[in-house]
């Protein structure tokens, strides 16, 4: 038992991490104009615990240091906070959705635009052409992929995956409602499978910032999906905000399963379309 009054060393080190956090997220966004501090104080306390064994540190204040004085170790400190975990057609009724009851939408229009935010390394990009071209929409849609990550930007742009990774993207899609094989789509190379570049044809990869970027297009799908599990929320109402001004009148947004407008400020703006598989309609 602790005596009165007392502090345990594990408080006053939680303290001293949470301090040092809020001090080197304050010097990236100074130093690199990344802007993190509306990020899930939670989600950046596990990813720098990461970033701490990855560079042999036994402090943030080092991690600081060495993150200021060499822009190489700021980027590999880059891909441990914004490469997230993703898979081609995640979530297969999301997709089936999307196929199902917002292309018939979308086939009304003579071109569609279309913005894959937060589209990290490309899996639902791929995942997103492929259904518009099964769907005939792909060669009148244009599609906007942006993430903050500029070396997930350019694994997207390739579009290698590890064999391993196959057998899941193949079952995803075929549950998804896809109408071939997803071999159709890829071969072999690089040691790994690369997806035809027919895919991206209709797509522009762009460097742009949920919490400092406007809006740049007026589209008809959003799709930006498990990102803003990842943002406090003051940076979730941004981001929405940013997807209401972007969507013409009656486009669509489509969510990850973790996440909702329920309690947006920005839910007015919207009407349930599939809430169960989070899409929404703009008023």
């Amino acid at each position: 038992m602790m005596p009165d009054g007392a502090v345990s060393t594990d408080s006053v080190e939680d303290a001293d991490f949470d301090l040092e956090l809020r001090l080197l997220l304050e010097a990236i966004h100074a130093k690199y104009c990344y802007d993190f501090r509306g990020y899930s104080f939670a989600s950046m306390r596990r990813r720098m615990k990461q970033v701490l064994t990855a560079l042999g540190c036994d402090t943030l204040s080092q991690v600081q240091d060495r993150v200021l004085r060499d822009r190489r170790v700021f980027s590999e400190v880059l891909q441990l906070l914004t490469v997230p975990f993703s898979e081609m057609f995640r979530d297969p009724p999301y997709f089936l959705s999307i196929r199902e009851q917002v292309a018939p939408h979308l086939r009304t229009y003579p071109s569609i635009k279309v913005w894959i935010a937060g589209c990290s390394t490309g899996e639902e990009l791929y995942s997103m052409a492929i259904l518009l071209a099964e769907e005939g929409l792909l060669d009148r849609s244009l599609i906007y992929a942006t993430d903050v990550n500029p070396e997930a930007l350019l694994a997207a742009e390739r579009g290698v995956y590890a064999f391993e990774q196959v057998r899941s993207f193949s079952a995803n899609y075929q549950r998804s409602g896809g109408r071939r094989s997803l071999s159709d789509y890829y071969a072999a190379a690089y040691g790994g499978v690369a997806f035809d570049r027919s895919l991206r044809s209709r797509v522009v990869f762009a460097d742009h910032s949920l919490a400092t970027d406007s809006v740049f297009a007026e589209v008809h799908l959003v799709s930006c999906r498990n990102v803003l599990i990842y943002f406090n929320r003051a940076l979730q109402s941004r981001a929405v905000g940013l997807f209401r001004d972007s969507l013409v009148h009656m486009g669509f947004l489509g969510l990850g399963m973790r996440e909702t407008l329920r309690f947006s400020e920005h839910a007015g703006a919207f009407l349930d379309f599939v809430p169960e598989h989070r899409i929404y309609r703009r008023r």
